[in-house]
């Protein structure tokens, strides 16, 4: 019963209101013109052959709010998080009309990162993942008193929490994102993951919201799959992808400081982008500038289809999810470097094959 009311109620409601919402959505980004024409955005990157409407983050912004209210208990911390994700959204919606500038972008990800963390949500300690122990982050600490009360900043714990909040926005964004299918169902697997991992420590019930939550943005990409899958009908853009990291890393933060499990699951995005600004600053180029370089783009050229390309995104997540919720600190470490080390080697075959 306790499965039930945590972790499949919350995701069928949400899913319920995004795949009802996203036609509407549909509908509102013509009348909009939030459209991506491939004939007018001539941009390596884009991949897809024909006009298709762009924010998708609308309907699931839509399907998180509406069941986060409804099933959650309104408290600053979830007030917090859903201001800074309406942030996010509106960052969305104008770059989908207008294309801003990417430090523009990344700046408004800063405001919108650090509103949570404002609010209390923060990270006060990690696993030591070389050694045994715990590392601190709550030191050093600058307190202040405001409107008669006490107030304090942890100045490493909150910096780290925005940096890691941002980090994963573009991460995914830059990674997770441009194939029919693939952002969508590998957020949504990412975040089952962070659900079944925060539904074990059900005892504690302060854990209950945490994974209503979790089960919350599942089932809101869950419901806008159907929408997102080959051949799209619309694309979760900017503002789905915004919300994807942000909200993947808040859980992350919230579901006991699991930052490393979700480094596990998203690995393949993760290391991909990482090896991709490498490889943009030692060509001089911007990092934040998109090209026709990730590895989904190079599956492609291999000859793989959308639906294939979308397939090996959606199976990695599950079986590295799978392998991150029974590993510890110093085997998820291992692991990272593993994958670092495997998929670098593959994403280099892939350049000198597609060269030769």
């Amino acid at each position: 019963m306790l499965f039930e009311k945590l972790f499949i109620a919350p995701a069928i409601i949400a899913g319920l209101i995004a795949y009802l919402a996203t036609p509407r959505v549909i509908k509102l980004a013509w009348r909009w013109g939030l459209i991506d024409d491939p004939k007018k955005n001539h941009h390596p990157k884009v991949i897809h052959t024909k006009p298709t409407p762009r924010a998708g983050g609308i309907a699931i912004y839509a399907a998180i709010v509406i069941s986060s209210i409804v099933l959650l208990p309104l408290d600053k911390h979830l007030v917090a998080i859903l201001i800074g994700a309406t942030l996010l959204v509106v960052l969305g919606v104008l770059d989908d009309k207008y294309n801003l500038n990417p430090y523009i972008r990344l700046f408004v990800q800063f405001v919108a990162a650090a509103i949570p963390i404002a609010a209390g949500i923060g990270i006060a300690y990690v696993t030591n993942p070389i050694g045994t122990g715990l590392i601190d982050l709550s030191h050093p600490q600058i307190v202040f008193e405001i409107l008669g009360e006490s107030r304090s900043i942890w100045i490493l714990s909150d910096l780290f929490a925005v940096f890691w909040i941002v980090t994963l926005i573009n991460f995914l964004n830059m990674g997770a994102k441009g194939i029919d299918g693939q952002l969508t169902g590998v957020v949504a697997i990412a975040a089952i993951t962070i659900a079944i991992l925060s539904y074990s420590f059900s005892a504690d019930i302060t854990e209950w919201p945490v994974t209503i939550l979790a089960s919350i943005v599942a089932g809101s990409y869950l419901g806008f799959l159907p929408w997102h899958v080959y051949p799209q009908k619309i694309m979760p853009s900017f503002a789905g992808s915004n919300l994807a990291g942000y909200f993947l890393a808040i859980l992350s933060i919230l579901s006991t400081t699991k930052v490393g499990v979700l480094a596990i699951v998203l690995a393949v995005p993760l290391v991909d982008t990482g090896y991709t600004i490498i490889r943009r600053i030692l060509s001089g180029k911007s990092p934040v500038w998109g090209d026709r370089g990730h590895l989904h783009h190079r599956l492609l050229d291999s000859g793989l289809s959308k639906n294939q390309v979308t397939l090996f995104y959606w199976g990695s997540a599950a079986l590295l999810g799978i392998l991150a919720l029974s590993f510890n600190s110093q085997y998820k470490l291992y692991t990272m470097l593993g994958i670092s080390l495997v998929l670098g080697g593959f994403i280099l075959w892939l350049t000198y094959r597609s060269r030769h």
